[in-house]
């Protein structure tokens, strides 16, 4: 599971052509990377969207061998980065493609409006890895019209007709994950993890025949391909080396074999096999057994994460996006966060949980904070701060997982600039000094409980099914609102400053349940358009987090409506009972967990996280006018620069700054395009 910082803040592949060249190409892009305070962390701010950059602390301090490492596996990144796009959408890859070929060849006029609301649209697709938004998942509307389109694409002799082009102006497939209310998700849904005329009964009846060799051992059934009919009968396209996406995933192997060769020990190199063969065959047991032995790989100062993921863009919650990340360990905040996972039983022990819903044992649970050297798919360029991996909840009970921080992407977030929104939004003086001075340590901290006390938290009742199953397309906001609530409710608890991870527990977790409360019922609403339904999973699980304890609390104003010249603010007046009440909603939400309760699940979300008041809303979007700063953000990746001696051996590996977004979205579709426009 991932978490998306709260106001989202959410690798070079093989050669296409010679080495010399593309290494050209890449310093063409790039610039060195200064070492300096005055590094400066924006690119560049568009539509809604605001592109910044980020540093690798350390890189310098890696041996050969380990930068080696970190580079072919951001090389195997990178291999797959179409993957993502063409799961997004079935015809991501044909448009990006022409609209590509338009801006790289287009000679006419350039200072029309028109010339720069294509600009606008191309880097929003880039930035989105498709047409439709990376967070509201509603299709990008472009402004310029379809004549302009057409004039621009006979002016560069590019070809993109029919209903790849219709899309891009009509109202069919508006939204990528359709999670609405008493319709068919999956028929309504634009993702291309489904055929186009399958439903959600045809899947749930497909995986009800699904049975695992052991069933306390359950498989991720559809986690890797594709479902589809063929003549009526429903049919798998597996995603591996031979099948669906095949030559994507040769590129990513043979990176993935580099690495094999250069782990950093036996067990790092056990676990890259398994990935390989799982990549080369599209075996779900051998996903597993990579699972595990990827959990019990934990020494080493490089890591990764690779592969078909997260489920959240299926609306039937089967499917993984395609998602890599690479770290470096951070030894200083790791060592000093490294208190969390050994106390996990303590913070299991100790939560309000019913007592067959706790783990007796908490295993396994490792927690870093690493700095990113690359990131692809998923994961790009709209980024996670926080991952906790694996997802299938038998590896988490039996052998654990790994939970990590990404400290650079947070260091460049926090450093890029205020918007002034704060200001606008908090009730008093006192609720904005909290967050002035404890709004960035509450924030790392509720990451960290998180991914590494949320997310490992809780068991199943025994013959329960897993949550995708029993709780269905509710089941990753449910999921991200329970590890949100196991946060918040050690947030304000002594037991953090005890263990030396804050100075002033109660401040920090004021500046905690204030943010959340006010992001939750209230600033999260400016990326929505008025009228829209909150859908995202996160967002929908903040909303009703947040809504579930105001009303809950209302009885004994706990959190307060405050109406003051026309404007809303919402003030917490009693913490204590807001805890009590965040630990009221943590037992419930582990309990339909555990219990597998479709109803209360779909009471608690649809009662709480999906609509929105619309007379706030209105209110939100107009006091947010006034500020430029774009509510989401996202990363260009360093550019990792293979040095090689005459015999092409790699004698180092240099970090570079991209000059441009636009920059590096056309060099990754020139070098890394591996896949054709229709798979």
């Amino acid at each position: 599971m991932k978490l998306k910082q709260i106001l989202v803040l959410a690798i070079i592949t093989a050669f296409v052509f010679s080495c010399d060249e593309s290494k050209k190409g890449e310093m063409a892009e790039a610039e060195k990377v200064e070492k300096t305070e005055n590094f400066d962390f924006n690119v560049e701010q568009f539509a809604d969207i605001k592109v910044l950059r980020y540093q690798i602390p350390g890189w310098e301090d890696l041996t050969l061998k380990e930068q080696k490492l970190a580079y072919y596996l951001t090389q195997a990144g990178l291999s797959g980065r179409d993957i993502m796009w063409d799961q997004n959408y079935r015809y991501n890859l044909k448009i990006r493609k022409a609209l590509e070929n338009v801006y790289a060849n287009y000679s006419g006029d350039k200072n029309t409006e028109d010339w720069n609301a294509f600009e606008t649209y191309l880097k929003r697709v880039w930035f989105s890895n498709g047409i439709h938004h990376h967070y509201s998942n509603a299709k990008l509307q472009p402004e310029f019209s379809a004549e302009y389109l057409s004039q621009l694409l006979v002016a560069t002799n590019t070809t993109l007709e029919g209903e790849a082009f219709d899309v891009m102006f009509n109202d069919k497939d508006a939204k990528k994950v359709n999670l609405t209310k008493d319709v068919d998700n999956v028929l309504l849904s634009a993702i291309n993890f489904y055929g186009p005329d399958v439903t959600t009964a045809d899947v749930e009846n497909f995986y009800t025949n699904k049975v695992s060799p052991n069933p306390d051992k359950p498989l991720s059934f559809g986690l890797n391909s594709q479902l589809i009919k063929e003549e009526g009968v429903l049919k798998e396209r597996v995603y591996k080396s031979g099948g669906l996406y095949g030559s994507a995933i040769d590129e990513i192997v043979k990176w993935l074999e580099l690495a094999q060769d250069v782990a950093e020990n036996k067990t790092q190199g056990d676990a890259l096999g398994l990935l390989i063969q799982y990549y080369k065959t599209g075996d779900l047991q051998t996903w597993d057994d990579y699972n595990v032995a990827w959990t019990a790989a934990t020494d080493g100062n490089i890591d990764y994460i690779n592969s078909f993921i997260e489920v959240y863009n299926d609306p039937a919650g089967y499917r993984g996006s395609y998602e890599t990340i690479v770290q470096i360990k951070d030894f200083d905040m790791s060592a000093k966060m490294s208190v969390l996972s050994e106390n996990a039983q303590w913070f299991e022990d100790n939560s309000p949980l019913m007592d067959e819903h706790k783990k007796d044992s908490v295993v396994g649970v490792t927690y870093k904070v690493v700095n990113v050297a690359g990131e692809a798919g998923d994961a790009s360029p709209s980024t996670p701060i926080g991952v906790n991996l694996p997802n299938a909840n038998w590896i988490r009970a039996s052998v654990g997982s790994k939970s990590v921080s990404l400290g650079n992407i947070i260091h460049a977030y926090n450093n890029a600039g205020s918007t002034g929104r704060l200001k606008e939004f908090v009730n008093d003086e006192e609720e904005y000094e909290l967050e002035e001075q404890y709004g960035q340590v509450a924030d790392k901290l509720h990451t960290a409980l998180h991914e590494v006390i949320g997310h490992a938290s809780g068991q199943l009742n025994p013959g329960v099914g897993e949550t995708k199953e029993t709780l269905k397309k509710y089941a990753s906001t449910l999921e991200e609102g329970r590890a949100d609530l196991v946060g918040l409710y050690y947030l304000y608890n002594p037991k953090i400053q005890e263990l030396g991870l804050v100075d002033d527990w109660k401040s920090v977790g004021k500046a905690a349940y204030d943010g959340y409360i006010r992001n939750g019922l209230m600033t999260q609403l400016i990326r929505l358009n008025l009228g829209d339904d909150v859908e995202e999973a996160h967002m929908v699980n903040r909303q009703w987090v947040s809504a579930w304890a105001y009303k809950n609390g209302q009885a004994d104003n706990v959190i307060e409506k405050v109406t003051r010249d026309g404007k809303t603010y919402f003030n917490i007046n009693d913490y204590e009972k807001l805890h009590a009440l965040f630990g009221q909603l943590l037992r419930e939400t582990q309990r339909i967990k555990s219990e597998g309760d479709y109803k209360a699940v779909e009471d608690l979300v649809e009662g709480y996280g999906v609509k929105v008041d619309q007379a706030i809303h209105a209110e939100v979007l107009e006091r947010n006018a006034q500020f430029t700063g774009a509510p989401y953000s996202g990363f260009v990746n360093p550019v990792l620069v293979a040095e090689k001696d005459d015999n092409g051996e790699i004698t180092g590996v240099k970090v570079q700054q991209p000059n441009s977004f636009e920059g590096q979205m056309m060099r990754y579709s020139k070098d890394y395009g591996f896949l054709p426009s229709e798979n």
